[in-house]
């Protein structure tokens, strides 16, 4: 056997079987390239899910790591340590915010403002205890934990699963009308993606997230932003939501926050609804760690200068613009997205999304499927635009257009 195929038996015959990978190995990556065990160069289009916004080991983010792992790693949030107070101020700062609850992944993060959300319903709204709602969205992907699932519509996330949470109300992505009729003097908080990224880079009708933030505010309930992978420039911004001048009243962030480096997630909101915990009530081993603090204030640092948001628009516009014209080709049904993020529906008589995605696979590219025959686009930041066009070279001839 191949190298490729020795490792993919190995991990086959010794791992839970809860992913379905391409049968590549990578080895080594840098920037926007990726390189297998047989020394063959890949251009990454889907960068970790957003979590790998700045490419692969990008120099800046590598030093800050390794200068903290050089004083140290891990305190427990048992004792403070000198770089918590800075990521906490930095990152509420870039937000708009006052508060910061770190944790590790998004799901954590997700969780956390769950719990955030019932807390100051019935601490600050007056909720009758055990009472409290929150209103989701169908085709919604905010992580796999077992209250996430609970209010997840895909059948693959949620079956075999139960007893499921309660609490949730789900209604239609991008419909205002049943997100007002299913809000009653219980909900305590909306929990929307502004972009849904699982279900395909679905964008909501203009205007959708104004109206649901104007509704949120007249009906006492917070909005909550899961900007987990839409967040930290992958939109052309630093958060989806800014494309409709929307201030939600929680961010939920994570993936690109650690770099590509360590997981690193958080909940900013305000004093008043972060400060309804105390000691004891929550909380991580690993959340705001020495390290991740110390990765995530260079991010920060790095956004705060706005040339990747800048990079991401300029390039997305062309990314856009490329796959607009293969849409007119027929051979591609829809293409959606903002800045260097984007979701096609592929013809289904050239293939599934999976077979798609093979095939570039094969040319040197390396995307993601989701559902049927959507394909997933979202290449990091830092990518050039000639590799960009190379890549979009390949896909082009993939399709046959």
């Amino acid at each position: 056997m191949t190298a490729t195929e020795d490792l993919i038996a190995a991990a086959d015959a010794h791992s839970a079987h809860t992913y379905h990978p391409l049968p590549v190995v990578i080895a080594t990556a840098e920037g926007a390239w990726m390189t297998d065990v047989e020394g063959r160069r890949y251009l990454d289009l889907l960068a970790g899910y957003s979590a790998l916004n700045f490419g692969h080991r990008n120099r800046r983010l590598i030093e800050a790591a390794k200068a903290q792992m050089e004083r140290v790693t891990l305190t427990s949030r048992a004792f403070h340590h000198d770089r918590f107070a800075a990521f906490c101020e930095q990152l509420a700062e870039l937000c708009g915010m006052e508060s910061v609850l770190p944790m590790n992944t998004g799901a954590e993060a997700v969780e956390t403002a769950v719990k955030t959300a019932r807390k100051w319903g019935y601490r600050i709204k007056g909720v009758p205890a055990e009472m409290a709602k929150i209103v989701v969205a169908g085709n919604n992907f905010h992580g796999r934990t077992t209250t996430i699932i609970s209010f997840s519509t895909d059948p693959e996330a949620r079956a075999d699963f139960g007893p499921y949470t309660p609490g949730f109300a789900i209604v239609p992505y991008g419909d205002l009308t049943a997100m007002r009729s299913a809000m009653t003097e219980n909900t305590v908080a909306v929990l929307l993606e502004p972009i849904q990224g699982e279900a395909g880079v679905l964008v909501p009708p203009a205007g959708y997230l104004p109206a649901v933030r104007e509704l949120t505010r007249q009906r006492n309930v917070l909005f909550i932003a899961d900007e987990v992978q839409s967040g930290l420039g992958r939109t052309g911004r630093t958060f989806a939501c800014e494309h409709e001048g929307v201030v939600p009243d929680v961010y939920v962030l994570g993936k690109a926050l650690g770099g590509g480096i360590v997981p690193v997630s958080a909940v900013v909101s305000s004093r008043e609804v972060l400060g309804v915990f105390r000691p004891g009530e929550h909380g991580s081993t690993f959340g705001g760690n020495p390290l991740a603090c110390a990765v995530a204030l260079e991010v920060i640092a790095m956004l705060r200068s706005g040339e990747f948001q800048a990079r991401a628009a300029e390039l997305g516009e062309h990314l856009h613009r490329e796959l607009g014209q293969l849409a007119g080709t027929g051979r591609v049904r829809t293409v959606r997205g903002r800045g260097l993020w984007a979701g096609m529906d592929v013809d289904r008589a050239l293939g599934t999304g999976r077979e798609i995605a093979r095939r570039l696979m094969d040319r040197g590219v390396l995307v993601k499927n989701t559902h049927a025959s959507t394909i997933r686009i979202a290449p990091p930041l830092v990518i050039g635009k000639e590799d960009l066009d190379w890549g979009l070279t390949q896909l082009r001839a993939v399709l046959g257009a």
